[in-house]
């Protein structure tokens, strides 16, 4: 999360309301929406044998001067040439954080840039990166070894195994959008959620998993919504669509358990049940401080998280260069007032459809009668990108055949 300096992390919390406080600081950040930032995550796989395990060693060995500190503690953890950080999840998978950019041109140029540099030092290495949302060959395996990461596991453990397949066996393709003037914040806000359904089906490709098709269009979704709902579930809804995004998302961080203690020793696991709440009511040997809340707040997983931006979380990884599609969508969608208040008019009634467009994609009708209007907005505002010549025919080429996928569904 995005830190003022000015914020002093170590200040103890009192109460519910200097919580609230605090989250208004640094969960939702107001000013003109320019900045766009992509997150691209991978499975990583033998390039001879892709069921085969790739342990921790062989990443670092891969990844070099990049490895993240959660494999070699001794790396300096540079960035790549243009400026993408390099962290890998509990099972193994790599992602590159893209540094924001005021055009999405440059975004997706210094971003491919990236990825090339990433790609060569894994093939290198032998390894491959996955083309899928979910890892089709191998079953949860855990390669990276935290205080929060088994801190997680245990507390997933609880609600059975959707929480390993999640952390082990997943990657995703996340946008990150400026929240925008406040006067567009409740607009934005919605827009991103409303949107997530018929985007999610439009762009799913977690299908199969560990040797064998699951019946779900996206079995990453699947995993993620049946983890634990405090956690997971969105915090928008059309049930109730006016309501502030502030205040929901507070109500939400507070009323969510809590998934690590951090302390001194190896052993973060919180009891069960305590929420963030609680913890501020005294349940706790020691009151919460702000640091402890920032970092509760990144442990919550919901479809849209706010992090001074929006980040937008719903997308099955892409294969190859694909991902600049739904890249190019979305900031399409945004790139005008205008554009997104269309798109939540033709995105809320099948904004619920969350598990409907995980287990059915463009096979559920009214998700791809959705994602065809959306994608006719996309198509009329892509100009708005300013995309140079050829980066917009390419683009404009991948919207039209996924628009095409989601009118054959919709017939």
């Amino acid at each position: 999360m995005v830190m003022s300096p000015e914020l002093d992390r170590a200040t103890v919390l009192p109460d519910e309301a200097a919580a609230a406080r605090h989250i208004a600081r640094i969960c939702f950040k107001t000013g003109p929406p320019t900045l766009t930032g992509v997150e691209l995550e991978w499975t990583v796989h033998d390039a001879a044998d892709p069921a085969r395990p790739v342990d921790r060693a062989r990443l670092h060995r891969a990844l070099g001067r990049h490895s993240p500190v959660t494999i070699d503690p001794t790396s300096p953890a540079e960035r790549l040439r243009h400026g993408g950080a390099v962290t890998v999840e509990p099972g193994g998978q790599v992602e590159i954080s893209s540094a924001p950019r005021p055009s999405i041109a440059a975004l997706i140029l210094a971003t491919e840039a990236d990825v090339a540099e990433l790609t060569a030092a894994l093939d290198a290495a032998g390894l491959a990166l996955g083309r899928a949302g979910l890892d089709p060959w191998r079953m949860p395996r855990s390669v990276v070894e935290t205080p929060r990461y088994q801190a997680m596991r245990c507390v997933f453990d609880r609600h059975g195994p959707a929480g390993r397949v999640m952390m082990y066996s997943t990657a995703s393709l996340q946008v990150c959008l400026d929240a925008g003037e406040p006067e567009q914040v409740a607009q934005r806000w919605a827009t991103a959620h409303a949107v997530g359904p018929p985007l999610l089906a439009a762009f799913a490709t977690a299908d199969r998993y560990a040797g064998r098709r699951t019946g779900w269009a996206s079995a990453r979704m699947a995993a993620w919504l049946a983890i634990d709902p405090a956690r997971t579930r969105p915090v928008w809804s059309p049930v109730s669509p006016d309501r502030d995004p502030l205040t929901a998302w507070t109500e939400y961080a507070l009323a969510a358990p809590l998934l690590c203690i951090r302390g001194d020793g190896p052993d973060w696991t919180p009891p069960p049940g305590v929420t963030f709440a609680d913890w501020l009511a005294g349940a706790l040997p020691r009151p919460p401080t702000t640091d402890d809340l920032e970092y509760h707040v990144s442990t919550l997983f919901p479809p849209v998280r706010p992090r001074g931006y929006l980040e937008v979380r719903y997308l099955d990884a892409q294969p190859r260069r694909e991902w600049t599609v739904p890249l190019a969508v979305l900031a399409a969608l945004f790139a005008e007032p205008a554009t997104t208040r269309d798109a939540l008019a033709v995105a809320t009634p099948v904004a619920d459809r969350w598990q409907a467009a995980a287990r059915h994609g463009l096979d559920d009708g009214p998700l791809a009668a959705a994602a065809t209007a959306l994608f006719d907005l996309a198509l009329a505002a892509l100009p708005e990108l300013g995309l140079p010549a050829g980066i917009h025919e390419e683009t404009s080429r991948g919207i039209v055949r996924r628009r095409a996928a989601a009118e054959r569904g919709h017939r």
